[in-house]
């Protein structure tokens, strides 16, 4: 390795420290602009609290369609959970895992994989949540578990842990269950990871998609439904955002250059 002379010594160290700050600079807005859309859609949420009477409507109106769309029972899946455990660990994942799923797949992304695709998915993110966001706002919906009169029971205020209780609860907007980002989050996550990233994360991400399915219905906090208009919402983003070239789905194993970590963004 040849060795730097002297006097270009601080150069090399000026441009070295340069990059490090730079990298360093667009990783602090990257987070910045993450945490202002979170916060953000926890505020929009708040909006719609009051609209008890509107959610409730709404129900009736979900609950009626699904009956004449011939949907399975949301209350008769709940039923076949075999044991309180389960359903208590259903609660675990649904309170538990959401967001930081999310956070991880972002970190995932700016970190390995190349910057198309990072600033692609998390484009993806931002249109998902804001327009699910708006549905939330112009649709109050009461989900499932207020209503046990149709047969379902409240999860989360029988076995725990309860996301709607204490302090938690009553910043929380019960009325914003459709669409379900948690269904949509997750089928954004494998969707991304399908296209962009390697086979076994990607069949992690599809497990992920899988049991949030399962999770959101038999907690009794979405509808088939919900999950529905989160997919379609997706899909309209995917259209309208549809992502650079990539190889094979599921196949495309980095090259030399794009292992490397995603920070380096301005030497690509």
């Amino acid at each position: 390795m040849a060795l730097l002379n002297p006097s270009e010594a601080p150069v090399a160290v000026r441009r070295r420290v340069n990059s490090v700050a730079s990298r360093v600079v667009r990783a602090l807005l990257e987070l910045a602009l993450v945490m202002v859309l979170f916060e953000l859609y926890r505020l929009g949420r708040l909006i719609a609290r009051g609209e008890s009477a509107a959610a409730y409507s709404h129900a009736l109106e979900v609950h009626h369609l699904e009956r004449i769309m011939h949907l399975p029972s949301e209350a008769t899946v709940q039923g076949l959970v075999p044991g309180d455990w389960l359903l208590h660990a259903a609660n675990v994942y649904y309170f538990s895992v959401h967001f930081p799923a999310m956070i991880a797949f972002l970190v995932w992304g700016y970190l390995f994989r190349p910057r198309a695709q990072y600033h692609w998915a998390r484009n993806l993110v931002i249109a998902l949540t804001c327009s699910a966001l708006v549905v939330h706002i112009v649709f109050p919906l009461a989900p499932p578990r207020m209503f046990p009169q149709w047969g379902f029971i409240d999860t989360m205020a029988i076995f725990g842990p309860n996301a709607y209780a204490g302090t938690s609860g009553a910043l929380a907007n019960q009325f914003a269950a459709m669409p379900s980002l948690h269904i949509g989050w997750a089928a954004l996550i494998a969707y991304v990871i399908y296209r962009t990233g390697p086979r076994w994360l990607a069949m992690v991400a599809a497990v992920h998609l899988t049991l949030t399915v399962l999770v959101v219905v038999v907690t009794a906090n979405h509808y088939w439904l919900d999950g529905v208009v989160a997919l379609m919402l997706l899909t309209a983003a995917i259209l309208i955002l549809p992502g650079p070239a990539t190889a094979e789905p599921g196949r495309n194993a980095p090259t030399d250059e794009d292992a490397v970590l995603h920070l380096p963004h301005g030497e690509r």
